[in-house]
């Protein structure tokens, strides 16, 4: 047997029991009862998706997740219009400034609403090199998303993070409250891939015919 299928093939081991070790540990609580806050990345998606999102932070321990990094799409600058006007709301709670509690960023869409399957192959490469670049940036340790499909190439960056070493981010998905007899399509990857460390669902239904998931009642 050559050297180079040696390596390989030990290679091949060596990643393949990392990604066992991430399955195993993927889910568990947040390393030990840590006092000191914890970067969080908070996906917005349009319309009811931020006011989910948006009602879910309100009962958010303020001073243990922050930084808060808000990302939305680049096409949707009405959701983080909403999500500066949360913060600046929080200004007297938290006896912080905006600023130092929080950042806004946009990400390119993987695709449009109507795009074409074939020229969305052009911009999802955009978005995953995108997202790389945002990711390597904040390096959250939290990850908070509710189905908008900006959420995708994070978390998948995210878990990639985790097998390779670089960052350990914990995920928290919340499937909208629209969702009643089915998941999303962006739950549905995370789901299927198991790439979530904790998958929330609003109605009774959907835990019983995704038994990973966990129900939590009507959030909004």
């Amino acid at each position: 047997m050559s050297l180079v299928v040696v390596i390989s093939l030990l290679t091949i081991g060596v990643v393949l029991i990392r990604v066992i070790y991430v399955i195993c540990q993927s889910g568990k609580s947040l390393k030990g009862k840590r006092s000191e806050p914890v970067s969080t990345l908070i996906v917005l998606g349009s319309g009811g998706h931020t006011a989910e999102m948006l009602n879910l932070l309100a009962v958010l321990q303020k001073e243990r997740f922050y930084p808060r990094y808000y990302i939305a799409a680049a096409t949707d600058n009405m959701s983080l219009q909403k999500a500066r006007s949360f913060e600046s709301s929080l200004v007297n709670e938290t006896r912080h400034k905006v600023a130092e509690t929080s950042q806004f960023m946009q990400i390119y869409r993987s695709r449009e609403v109507g795009q074409s399957y074939i020229t969305s192959i052009w911009t999802t490469l955009l978005a995953m090199v995108h997202a790389l670049w945002l990711m390597i940036k904040i390096r959250p340790e939290v990850i908070l998303c509710n189905g908008p499909g900006t959420c995708i190439p994070l978390c998948v960056i995210a878990y990639l993070f985790k097998i390779i070493g670089i960052r350990w981010s914990s995920i928290f998905y919340v499937e909208s409250i629209a969702r009643v007899q089915r998941l999303s399509l962006s739950g549905l990857i995370l789901y299927k891939l198991n790439i979530s460390d904790q998958f929330f669902v609003q109605w009774p239904q959907l835990q019983k015919k995704y038994p990973r998931a966990h129900y939590v009642g009507c959030l909004m």
